[in-house]
């Protein structure tokens, strides 16, 4: 194609310049969003700032979505296929973008205001070990209370102990050995009793995890409790995690 034809595409240098600045619109929301959460991560912001950066590349891959699809409609009406599927893919950027932070809020709605959850709410385990780290943070060392374990109640019924058919030390080691899978930071690991830390991936809040071992008639009775240290509200996250890791060590000791 000379450079004479070239000129005579329709729609000009429109339907191209829209989709330049649509991509550099995602891209730069994509690094604030990652960013808000690394800089959190990395001690580098408080978790203020953080969250205002996550808002703002919120707001700019939403402002790039619709750049991306004026870009398709633009580009599609003087029938370049380029630009035209440069807005298609923004578009469907955005949506892979704001798909977890969308499953956030809807979770947000869905369950209790509530951080603290255990298979045992007459007498949760306890946090000795890592008191002193939960009292540096503003969520409370001790087990809420009634209030909690009534929305536990309502919200998690399945949260409920284990049974493990093992002895007293095996069911330690398959305890510690699981919690090693987790990628927990452990901290105190006793004859019955196991305090762990685990970290989010994203901003790396920490949420404190404490395992206890009772000898029963039918085996060992395995009740955990999951807390975390920062936030009203964990979203469902900290029974999601005991959902899992019981169900991983069951698997392990069966």
């Amino acid at each position: 194609m000379t450079y004479s034809s070239r000129t005579r595409l329709r729609g000009g240098r429109w339907p191209r310049l829209l989709a330049w600045l649509s991509v550099l619109a995602v891209l730069a929301a994509g690094l604030l969003m990652t960013g808000a959460g690394l800089s959190h991560r990395l001690e580098m912001t408080d978790l203020g700032t953080a969250f205002g950066l996550l808002r703002q590349g919120a707001y700019l891959a939403i402002g790039a979505a619709a750049l991306g699809l004026i870009t398709l409609i633009v580009a599609s009406l003087c029938k370049r296929l380029k630009p035209a599927l440069a807005g298609a893919l923004v578009v469907a950027v955005v949506a892979a973008m704001m798909i977890v932070p969308w499953q956030m809020q809807q979770r947000a709605q869905e369950v209790p205001a509530i951080h603290d959850i255990t298979t045992d709410i007459q007498n949760p385990p306890e946090f000795v070990a890592l008191a002193s780290a939960r009292e540096a943070a503003p969520n409370e060392v001790a087990y809420p209370g009634e209030s909690t374990a009534r929305q536990q109640r309502e919200a998690y019924p399945d949260i409920q102990p284990i049974v493990l058919k093992l002895s007293l030390s095996e069911a330690m080691n398959a305890v510690e050995a699981t919690a090693q899978d987790q990628g927990w930071e452990i901290a105190d690991v006793g004859d019955t009793k196991l305090e762990a830390t685990a970290t989010t991936l994203w901003f790396g809040f920490k949420d404190d995890v404490v395992i206890r071992l009772n000898e029963v008639e039918e085996g060992i009775r395995v009740d955990m409790r999951s807390a975390s240290r920062l936030g009203a509200s964990d979203v469902g996250t900290n029974a999601e995690r005991i959902r899992n890791y019981l169900q991983a060590l069951r698997e392990r000791a069966e």
